[in-house]
């Protein structure tokens, strides 16, 4: 049974390696990192660059974000809004250079990573939850990496010497 095990020649790994790393590389490179963070059930609008002839326009889409397929590079989202009653989804592969720029409208609060079912209901049935941004109501200003600080925090000076006797 041992016979049956194929063992790959340890300079053929590393050539592969050296391959696997430069297609790391030349990915890395690719991927955009000026885009907003976004997820599923946001409202966003997404300018994106159309050429028509020798003209070159920008064009924006809003809608609601149903869906992600999530591959490295070929990271895309989907994109669907009602016009005139009649479904539009439109699919944006997220590190692509026509993109110009995605701004998020409104943050959805939802439990399912995929939306499909919005493509079979409209009315007051497709309206998705506000997420609710408590922390900002109580004036808690929660950054990016570490912390949280309130705003007694950063405004309470070393207590005062008495000044009377």
């Amino acid at each position: 049974m041992s016979g049956l095990l194929h063992h790959p020649q340890p300079h053929a790994r590393k050539g592969q390696d050296m391959a696997m790393s430069l297609l790391k590389d030349i990915e890395s490179r690719q991927q955009r990192k000026d885009l907003p963070k976004f997820n599923v059930g946001d409202t966003v609008r997404v300018f994106s660059r159309i050429k028509e002839g020798e003209k070159e326009r920008v064009q924006y889409f809003e809608g609601i974000v149903i869906g992600f397929h999530r591959n490295a590079v070929s990271t895309t989202f989907k994109v669907r809004k009602e016009s005139y009653g009649v479904g539009v989804e439109r699919t944006y592969p997220i590190h692509s250079p026509l993109l110009e720029k995605i701004e998020v409208k409104k943050r959805g609060d939802v439990r399912r990573a995929k939306l499909f079912y919005l493509r079979e209901v409209s009315g007051k049935k497709a309206r998705i939850r506000e997420k609710k941004d408590w922390l900002s109501k109580k004036g808690i200003v929660v950054p990016s990496e570490g912390v949280a600080e309130g705003p007694a925090a950063e405004a309470s000076p070393a207590p005062a010497e008495k000044t009377k006797e």
